[in-house]
């Protein structure tokens, strides 16, 4: 039965300790009822608390498999978005602090795609011409946009495969937010560079001449990943002077340079399978957000095995570090008192159209 909502100002100054045995017992409480999902960049003091553990596709693929009446998402507002899109009508999808957003998936906000569209269909016929191709590290909006014209999500692992599908479609591709993930997806495929010049939506017609874009095989939305671009060709560089026999591995958001300069380039379930299917006492130079990387040390200490951060300057997701043991506790006393807080319900109708695009993602991958 609902009680008064537990007012968050009461966990602020809560003691991290206090509030894992508060966790804990507010979990025994709701038992069988709640699943926590827990994206790999979270911090320890709330990765502890997962269910399930993965990418935010792998996490979100759970939901219409699981029992549980509250679906608690360890991430940020997209990944949460996504879950309840394709969970079941009756789960309720929550995210312990609603300022855990993505700044990559701001930068393409359903405005200015909305505008690009309109200004890429003065040059050519839009809808007959290109097919939009969304990163899930997007707002259900933008997947919407995606269901409505003809277009498709991708993510870090399928890009390639996505594209392809994209243009057996049309002739040419406009990718966002990320242009790196869509460079680095296009090169692999064999196009050239300058057949995928940067859209600038702040500029007028993405700062591109009419030819540019007549020319072009894939637009890439001018967006990045606050955490990867931080990483650069030094980093590898000064790693392979210490450690000529280790090896380089790199998240796909990451600077082409530095794709390119790699070993091994790929999502986060392929670095963590890659560097713990090695062979002990490997080294190894991990391109990705600092929780994960962190972990990943730790977990191949055991084998000898040295995973190095790529960065010497702190990488991590400000915007995933939102979710601390004080946000999760106090989401979860209220879900045990009766009380739904900062649930993520995505309209009807937007929903609908972002599934379409989810549903022609996972039939071509």
């Amino acid at each position: 039965m609902q009680t008064a909502t537990i007012q968050f100002d009461k966990f602020q100054a809560a003691k991290d300790d206090d509030c894992q045995a508060r966790i804990l017992a507010a979990r025994e409480k709701l038992g069988k009822r709640l699943v926590i999902l827990g994206h790999h960049y979270q911090h320890e003091s709330v990765y502890r608390h997962a269910d399930y553990t993965g990418d935010s596709l792998k996490l979100s693929k759970y939901c219409d498999s699981l029992d549980a009446e509250y679906i608690v998402f360890l991430g940020v507002h997209f990944m949460a978005e996504v879950a309840d899109i394709l969970s079941r009508p009756e789960q309720i999808v929550v995210l312990p602090d609603l300022a855990a957003g993505c700044s990559m998936a701001d930068m393409a906000n359903l405005a200015k795609v909305e505008r690009s569209y309109r200004e890429l269909s003065k040059v050519l016929d839009f809808d007959q011409t290109i097919t939009p191709v969304t990163y899930i590290n997007s707002a259900a909006d933008l997947k919407a946009f995606c269901g409505e014209h003809g277009g498709i999500v991708c993510t870090s692992t399928n890009a390639p495969k996505i594209l392809e599908w994209g243009f057996s479609q049309r002739e040419k591709i406009l990718f966002f937010p990320d242009q790196h993930l869509g460079r680095w997806s296009g090169y692999k495929m064999g196009i050239p560079l300058e057949q995928m010049p940067v859209w600038d939506p702040d500029l007028p017609m993405g700062g591109l001449t009419a030819q540019q874009i007549k020319d072009a095989k894939i637009l890439l939305w001018k967006g990045h990943c606050s955490v990867h671009q931080m990483f650069r060709k030094q980093n590898i560089d000064q790693f392979r002077a210490q450690h000529p026999d280790g090896k380089v591995i790199s998240h796909p958001e990451t600077a082409f340079e530095v794709c390119i300069n790699s070993d091994y380039v790929g999502s986060t379930e392929y670095i963590l399978r890659t560097v713990s299917e090695a062979e002990p006492g490997s080294k190894w130079l991990v391109g990705t957000e600092l929780n994960l990387v962190t972990r990943l040390a730790d977990e191949m200490k055991p084998q000898n095995k040295l995973v190095q951060f790529m960065s010497h300057v702190v990488c991590e997701c400000s915007t995933m570090a939102r979710i601390d043991p004080q946000h999760l506790a106090w989401c979860l006393e209220n879900l045990a008192e009766g009380n739904i807080v900062n649930q993520i319900k995505v309209p009807e109708h937007e929903a609908k159209l972002a599934k379409l695009t989810l549903d022609r993602m996972l039939a071509v991958s």
